[in-house]
């Protein structure tokens, strides 16, 4: 049996900046809602403590910050992951910051220490003077290790990119959209896309793309790339400004798109293979993140969970002028 993880534009993250005590009880309330709809009411009630602890963290110990709100997984396992991105001092000694009554700004102390105990997933990354990342995950353990950052324009409701991840007995397929601009249009170009993705993810990547090309002519076209990974082999199609690379220690591959625009130029795109060492990280972004990442001297930050990977990217490197998504499956 084939299970499919779904994301769709509609379902891009929520953002919070979080600079002044009201955004604390804002966030908090969007958490809430958000994991009522999806799990059951203690679960939820988890989800809002946690959710009110990584604001005021942002707020008291890093001048203020982001907090990310999505829900990942299907109907029948959902989890609600919550994502802190500051850009503040950092910690030098994560462990002790995690203990119980250890603060450097007058409270309590139990801020991270409970949210670790409440999460069903967890992971933290901190350097200082760079700023820290924090992941929280509530409900089902997903069994695939990936994450990603879905965030529309600012200003804008729906998000013009979008992605999906199938994972089955046929491997692992990915699919990373751009619809042309940002705002409602570029959402639908996004949405079409996807929709050809899923009538049958684990396709050869060529296929994929040619059938989200027809689908796209009656939109207004956009880039878009699609990964199937088998064994130790990576299947790639790419057309316009999609990123990719798969990454280890010391080692970075990427992965070559072509020129053109889906559902505008009815092209062929050419599928390449690419081999993908064990425990190897597969990255793929839309053009809203720069492309001068490096992870491969970060050993670091690669031993971290990808949905914190995916936010530090998303930190350094999101461009502020276009809708940006980012996925780490590793």
């Amino acid at each position: 049996m084939e299970v499919a993880l779904k994301m769709e534009p509609r379902n891009a993250q929520q953002r919070y900046v979080i600079d002044d005590p009201s955004k604390v009880g804002e966030a908090r309330r969007a958490a809430h809602t958000l994991a009522n709809f999806e799990l059951d009411a203690d679960s939820a009630g988890r989800v809002a403590i946690a959710a009110t602890e990584l604001a005021n963290n942002l707020l008291l110990h890093a001048g203020g910050g982001e907090l990310l709100l999505q829900k990942l997984g299907d109907d029948d396992s959902a989890a609600i992951e919550l994502l802190a991105i500051d850009r503040g001092g950092g910690m030098t000694n994560i462990e002790r910051c995690l203990t119980d009554g250890y603060s450097t700004a007058g409270t309590p102390g139990t801020g991270l220490g409970a949210v670790r105990r409440l999460a069903s997933e967890f992971d933290i990354h901190s350097v200082p003077g760079e700023g820290t990342i924090v992941m929280a995950r509530f409900g089902q353990v997903l069994g695939l290790r990936y994450g990603a950052v879905s965030i529309p324009l600012e200003g804008e409701v729906l998000c013009g990119d979008g992605w999906n991840l199938a994972i089955g007995e046929r491997g692992l397929a990915l699919f990373v959209i751009d619809g042309l601009g940002h705002g409602a249009f570029a959402a639908e170009a996004a949405q079409t896309g996807m929709d050809a993705f899923r009538t049958d993810p684990f396709a050869e990547p060529q296929d994929v793309l040619n059938r989200a090309n027809a689908a796209m002519s009656r939109t207004r076209g956009g880039a878009a790339a699609c990964a199937r990974i088998t064994g130790d082999t990576v299947h790639y199609c790419g057309v316009g400004n999609i990123s990719a690379a798969i990454v280890s220690a010391g080692k970075s591959t990427g992965l070559m798109s072509h020129n053109g625009t889906l559902g505008i130029h009815k092209r062929r795109g050419q599928q390449l293979e690419y081999r993908r060492d064990p425990g190897a990280l597969l990255v793929m972004h839309s053009d809203g993140v720069s492309a001068r990442w490096e992870l491969k001297k970060d050993a670091t930050l690669l031993a971290r969970h990808p949905a914190v990977i995916a936010a530090s990217i998303y930190r350094d490197h999101s461009r502020g002028r276009d809708d940006a998504t980012i996925v780490v499956v590793g």
